[in-house]
């Protein structure tokens, strides 16, 4: 997120001091600062975000993490009102990174399949943010923030990995034969081309065979997944 940008050594130090040696703030604040600024580091932009993370953030370690916290939370629970009161505490924090990073995270996470487009839509607007800096950079991201707040939601594509990850962790099994490479030496005939068939669809074993049988994906209760669930069960039945 942006290009190469020229930075001061009286902007470091003075990053540097405001954070009192916490690497993780001045991280983070450098961070904010970069894309805050045009074409080189401001120090009075740094002083300004420094002097107000630490004031809002400061006062308990934990704070910061607490609101970035309340902030998905409030999300995933489809809180409009609690969601955007958050983003503001974030905001005015300074912290224009930890709530770009986390609207990425939560459309990911929380909206994921119920409105795939989520995703797509929070990217333009984080780009939008960073592009043009605080302090308008609070427009797209109350945006985003609403359009997660408000949408359905569905974390079944984040289970089905975990669940994935599980068995993977107590063994897992190997690629069957008529999956593998057709250059591997252990490489066997067998593989079917589903576009070759109606639907592009063909019934063969794609997992292990020790995991055949396995279902790592549920189908979450929304419009779109269910949408999906109503396409496998049609192509699989040979409709």
């Amino acid at each position: 997120m942006g290009g190469a940008k020229s930075c001061t050594d009286e902007v470091l130090l003075s990053i540097a001091y405001a954070c009192g040696g916490d690497v993780r703030k001045a991280v983070s604040a450098l961070e904010n600062v970069f894309y805050a600024s045009e074409n080189e580091l401001s120090l009075p932009l740094a002083r300004e975000l420094t002097q107000r993370s630490g004031m809002r953030f400061d006062r308990d370690g934990n704070e910061h993490y607490d609101l970035l916290s309340a902030f998905q939370k409030s999300i995933r629970g489809s809180d409009e009102n609690a969601s955007i009161y958050y983003l503001a505490k974030i905001l005015e924090g300074g912290d224009l990174v930890s709530a770009c990073r986390r609207l990425l995270v939560i459309a990911a996470e929380d909206i994921g399949l119920a409105y795939p487009m989520a995703i797509a839509i929070t990217k333009a607007c984080v780009d939008a943010a960073v592009q043009i800096g605080l302090p308008e950079a609070k427009i797209p991201l109350a945006e985003a923030t609403i359009l997660l707040a408000t949408a359905p939601k569905s974390n079944s594509a984040i289970s089905a990995y975990f669940a994935a990850v599980e068995e993977i962790n107590n063994g897992g099994g190997e690629v069957p034969d008529h999956l593998k490479d057709t250059h591997a030496p252990d490489a066997k005939g067998g593989y079917l081309y589903p576009h070759a068939y109606p639907n592009s669809y063909v019934k063969q074993q794609y997992l292990p065979n020790e995991l055949k049988n396995k279902r790592f994906y549920k189908f979450g209760n929304n419009k779109t997944e269910k949408s999906a669930e109503e396409y496998q069960k049609k192509i699989k039945e040979g409709k």
